[in-house]
């Protein structure tokens, strides 16, 4: 009889980092749950661990959902006394990142409807810009099938991020907000649907239409420009020629 040999070595990597995945896993598990117990205890350096950890990107946050930026600095404010007063109540239903997170976007949300009953008079052209409601179905279907990267990510590899962050601005919620937690974020699709408490399949919806209006609105500024340097070029070559005549 033949001996037959197996080679396990593939399978037993494979193994290994599976293994290594769900130790790792509940390793943050432990040391949430441990923070949370702290939190709860009402440990002042618990606390300022979470402000310093979180502090950056809830701002960063806030400041591309609202409409005024310079709100943003207040509302982070008022995230981290809100999950001071109710860290009480969370029982680990999501991960505390995704709570922390929910709460942003609440209090991100609550400005903005202020903003709309309060100073909606005072609202820029940006706003007027955009024509992405209608969601022409030869432009999602194309984009559903958009195997290539996201628009920010490859603005970024383009444009300078000022003029991605100005372009981001002007779209329209709620495709902006899903935008910025998927594809800034990071935040995986079950994640952003249980922040904003929508289906999947909607979450999905918002992200191609958030992306297909961010190219619109990156092309458009392209064409801007290009008309305007075109313009400055051909100006210049005017008033070159009208001196050499003289």
């Amino acid at each position: 009889m033949t001996a037959t040999c197996v080679n396990l070595e593939g399978t037993d990597l494979q193994a290994d980092i599976t293994l290594g995945n769900l130790a790792s896993a509940l390793t943050l598990q432990t040391e949430e749950a441990a923070l949370i117990t702290e939190l709860r205890a009402g440990s002042e350096e618990a606390f300022a661990w979470l402000i310093s950890r979180y502090h950056q990107p809830i701002y960063s946050l806030l400041a591309r959902t609202v409409r005024d930026p310079s709100d943003a600095a207040d509302l982070t404010q008022e995230v981290f006394v809100k999950i001071f007063r109710g860290i009480g109540s969370f029982h680990g239903e999501s991960s505390l990142r995704t709570w922390i997170y929910r709460i942003a976007l609440h209090e991100g949300l609550n400005q903005r409807r202020w903003w709309r009953r309060h100073k909606q008079q005072e609202v820029t052209i940006e706003t007027e810009i955009v024509d992405c409601e209608s969601g022409e179905p030869a432009r999602l279907k194309e984009m559903l099938v958009d195997p290539g990267e996201s628009p920010y990510e490859m603005a970024t590899h383009t444009e300078t991020r000022e003029r991605v962050e100005a372009a981001l601005r002007q779209v329209p919620e709620p495709f902006r907000t899903t935008l910025i937690l998927r594809d800034i974020e990071g935040f995986v699709y079950e994640e952003v649907a249980e922040m904003l408490g929508v289906n999947l399949g909607t979450i999905k919806s918002r992200l191609v239409r958030g992306r297909a209006c961010l190219r619109q609105l990156l092309l458009s500024d392209e064409d801007r420009r290009n008309q305007a340097a075109h313009a400055a070029m051909t100006s210049g070559a005017t008033l070159t020629h009208a001196e050499e005549v003289r």
